[in-house]
């Protein structure tokens, strides 16, 4: 008979588990009571350790030559794994900044920091600040209605990160579709099949579009990322074609969709907290704290797994070289050694230590065009809005990877 700790440790592994929030988390607090580091052997999936402690989690991310991304960065099931193991055999698997460790991850690092220092933000923020008072102003033609996460928050990050790598507007539907696929491949409502194999399908596409996109750059660069990426040397040599896809994709893709789903669980957080919305609205100089509040509240990426290069002890525990661990940053967001009330939506919450971005040499590259794009919106919306309430219930994706709300249906007032 599976024990209640066992059943939580279980439940990191199964996509629908992350449509569940209060479910999730209840199963997230025993674990971090019961036992912080557990094992989990899942049906399907090959097993790991459950790391669900802040501490223990920013231990191992500051221990990166002790702790490996390669050769297994997320949690799948083995006949993905296996897909993607093939995949890579031929090149065609995605190997981006997350699957790579070491001298070689801050090579490829370097290549795209400066578009994401505060220099750059700078030069970007009139861009997303047009982007976020267009898409409110498409909140207010709606007239009071809307499925705020399919109608707003997925096309509004999109269009700032596509913007960035250059790519025509009359393609974001397309690289929304596809975005969708990849990390919805668990999730009826967004996988193309749930066949494993086809996500296969949708990593082809990818590389099929940024494939034509890295030839165009070489030949005739222009002011973009992209142009950054695809003429990039590293020791004297240009990145495999496999490297430039690959960074084209997680830029393309993780760029725009962890920050949709941020935006629409904070937009929720904040229709199912009015006393905290009236808070933000008389004092905007909260939005910074409200941002922070909001990702740790979402945490869009579920986990990323790393893998033990000897053996070692975590909490006591002892973990030997090769084993899998699986970093749960939900837990580690409400950890209770690390934030006082973590249950609590607080938009001033100070300090705000979350691991949402991750922690040390695999800290977020474009954390802080996430935290511009979420602010600027905010900073859009909320002195035009008179009301706003949920018209429905709100759903989640299945997915234990990138997730957040798929559907958000809302009631509302804006000012024109």
């Amino acid at each position: 008979m599976t024990s209640a700790v066992e059943a939580a440790g279980l439940m990191l592994a199964e996509p629908r588990s992350y449509m569940d929030n209060e479910r999730l988390h209840e199963g997230l607090s025993l674990l971090r009571r019961e036992s912080p580091v557990h094992w989990v052997e899942a049906p399907g999936y090959r097993p790991f350790w459950a790391v669900t402690r802040h501490a223990d989690i920013m231990e191992v991310e500051r221990e990166p030559d002790r702790f490996l991304n390669a050769p297994r960065t997320v949690l799948g099931p083995i006949e993905l794994d296996e897909q993607i193991e093939r995949m890579a055999q031929a090149g065609r698997a995605v190997r981006s900044l997350v699957h790579i460790d070491g001298r070689e991850h801050r090579l490829l690092r370097a290549i795209g920091a400066d578009w994401f220092r505060p220099k750059a933000m700078r030069h970007l923020e009139s861009r997303v600040r047009e982007l976020a008072k267009r898409h409110v102003d498409r909140m207010a033609a709606l007239g009071g209605e809307c499925d705020f996460a399919a109608q707003i928050s997925m096309d509004y990050p999109l269009y700032v990160i596509l913007s960035l790598l250059g790519l025509p507007e009359s393609d974001f539907a397309f690289m929304r579709t596809l975005t969708q696929e990849l990390f919805g491949n668990a999730d009826p409502d967004k996988a193309r099949d749930m066949d494993p194999a086809a996500v296969v399908a949708v990593v082809e596409d990818l590389f099929a579009y940024f494939g034509k996109l890295a030839v165009q750059r070489r030949a005739r660069p222009t002011e973009d990322i992209a142009s950054t990426i695809a003429n990039a040397r590293v020791d004297g040599e240009h990145l495999s074609d496999q490297d430039t896809i690959s960074y084209f994709i997680i830029i393309a893709t993780a760029g725009h969709d962890t920050t949709s789903g941020a935006l629409a669980g904070g937009i929720q957080a904040l229709a199912e907290h009015p006393d905290q919305l009236r808070r933000l609205q008389a004092d905007p100089g909260l939005v910074p704290a409200a941002v922070d509040e909001i990702i740790r509240w979402t945490t869009p990426v579920t986990s990323f797994m790393r893998t033990a290069t000897e053996d070692c002890a975590l909490r006591g525990v002892r973990i030997r070289a090769g084993d899998s661990l699986l970093l749960s940053y939900p837990s580690g967001n409400r950890d209770e050694d690390v934030f006082e009330d973590p249950f609590s939506f607080d938009v001033a919450r100070t300090p705000n230590k979350h691991l949402a971005f991750g922690f040390g040499v695999h800290y977020c590259l474009g954390a802080a065009l996430a935290k511009m794009e979420i602010a600027a919106f905010l900073q859009e919306l909320l002195p035009r809005l008179d009301t706003l309430a949920l018209a429905g219930q709100p759903a989640l994706a299945a997915t234990n990877f990138v997730g957040g709300l798929k559907r958000l249906p809302l009631r509302y007032s804006l000012k024109h």
